[in-house]
């Protein structure tokens, strides 16, 4: 087999600063094949703009799970592109072309990225790994995570999710969430071990709970609209 030339890895982080969401592009820079993962759908003519003029053949239009705090621009890409939706198995979002399942992969050019499930934020919560590099959704946040108190989320699962997989990676992977609302936008593996305050190495499954079951946060405002929409890939 020919040996992959990594410096054809290209790499994009896209941030919307209404919902402190980011999207982002991985391609190859060679055969420009691409994909898109959590795509926003105020944004889909501006991003689709920059996939033009990048000059991407987008292949996939990745949700790593089915928000409750933006729409999806997912049917609009497929729409525009021909590019395949992927969720999580576990989702069941019957407008997807692809459910990926745990440790399934989806090829762009001569890079593939890999599918794993880390539900607990919601149950069909999936991270996706390739070249270094974690998109960890709403599951694993910078110094946080997810919260559990909706779409079937469940703290147990989430701290399973995040200690007995992505916290498996090497120390030096680098984590890319779903959201930031501080101004940050990448962390490593080690770094979250070390100091996120609601799942550090060292935080127990009690302790963690108890956080998680105390948290009284707000009722995201657009949770009615988002998920029914995303539900339906974005389109109405």
């Amino acid at each position: 087999m020919d040996q992959i030339n990594k410096s054809n890895f290209e790499f994009r982080q896209i941030f919307d600063t209404k919902t402190c969401t980011f999207t982002y592009l991985v391609f190859d820079a060679e055969t420009r094949e691409g994909i898109i993962i959590d795509p926003i759908r105020e944004n889909f003519s501006k991003n689709l703009k920059y996939i033009e003029e990048l000059e991407i053949d987008l292949k996939y239009i990745v949700d790593t799970h089915v928000h409750a705090d933006h729409v999806t621009s997912s049917c609009f890409f497929k729409d525009a592109t021909g590019a395949k939706i992927v969720f999580g198995k576990i989702t069941e979002v019957k407008c997807a072309d692809i459910l990926i399942k745990d440790g399934e992969e989806l090829e762009f050019g001569s890079f593939s990225i890999r599918a794993i499930s880390t539900p607990g934020h919601t149950e069909g919560c999936t991270s996706f790994y390739t070249e270094g590099r974690l998109f960890t959704g709403d599951t694993l946040l910078i110094r946080s995570c997810g919260r559990t108190d909706f779409q079937n989320g469940d703290p147990v699962k989430l701290y399973e999710s995040v200690k007995k997989k992505l916290y498996l990676f090497p120390e030096d992977t680098l984590i890319y969430p779903g959201h930031d609302y501080s101004g940050r936008t990448v962390s490593t593996i080690i770094e979250e071990k070390k100091f996120n305050v609601r799942i550090s190495i060292n935080r127990t499954l009690k302790d963690f709970i108890l956080i998680m079951n105390t948290l009284d946060l707000p009722t995201p405002k657009m949770i009615d609209e988002a998920v029914k929409l995303n539900l339906k890939c974005g389109c109405s």
